[in-house]
């Protein structure tokens, strides 16, 4: 009797382990994407300054600093991450475009203001793909954690969620934009 009150007490430790591990990968998750958005709410506050600096020197691109703008606001309205990515993404394309029209803009390149908006943005366009990029690791971690024998029993037992990775719609998307300050 004494060996089966034994066996059990290692079953229960056995379960609450592995359950306490599975909490701690799903809070890490967590963790990684409240990252993301620090650095997309960074970029939020960047764009602004952007748009205001580019529209004077590039008032016939009006069009494209009002589609920069909404982008934004599509991007900071989002409710889920999913949604969030694909606002970003499309918010990421628009800013790329718009600094590659600014470039050609000498005025905008000697203005010492515009050039620091332009590598704070760089900066944080290179802080947000890392912030994605160690999410994307942590959500991996916690996936095989989640679809592996033994935890998948109690991730199935306790309804773990499945948790999504970031991912890009094409590769265009893909790439940060290509910010340059003159003389690079």
């Amino acid at each position: 009797m004494e060996w089966l009150a034994g066996i059990l007490l290692i079953l229960v430790l056995t379960i609450v382990l592995l359950y306490n591990r599975l909490i701690r990968a799903k809070v890490k998750v967590r963790q990684a994407w409240a990252q993301v958005a620090v650095q997309q709410q960074r970029r939020h506050d960047l764009v602004p300054n952007v748009v205001a600096a580019a529209r004077g020197s590039a008032a016939h691109e009006r069009g494209l600093l009002d589609a920069v703008t909404r982008a934004r606001g599509k991007a900071l309205t989002a409710t889920d991450h999913l949604d969030r990515d694909l606002a970003e993404q499309e918010l990421t394309a628009l800013l790329d475009r718009l600094l590659l029209v600014t470039e050609a803009q000498p005025d905008l390149q000697a203005d010492g203001s515009f050039r620091k908006v332009q590598q704070e943005l760089r900066d944080t366009e290179d802080r947000l793909a890392f912030a994605r990029g160690f999410a994307n690791d942590r959500v991996a971690r916690y996936r095989t954690l989640t679809d592996t024998v033994p935890t998948l029993v109690i991730a199935r037992l306790f309804r773990f969620p499945r948790t999504e990775m970031f991912a890009r719609e094409s590769e265009l998307v893909a790439r940060a934009p290509d910010v340059r300050l003159e003389g690079r």
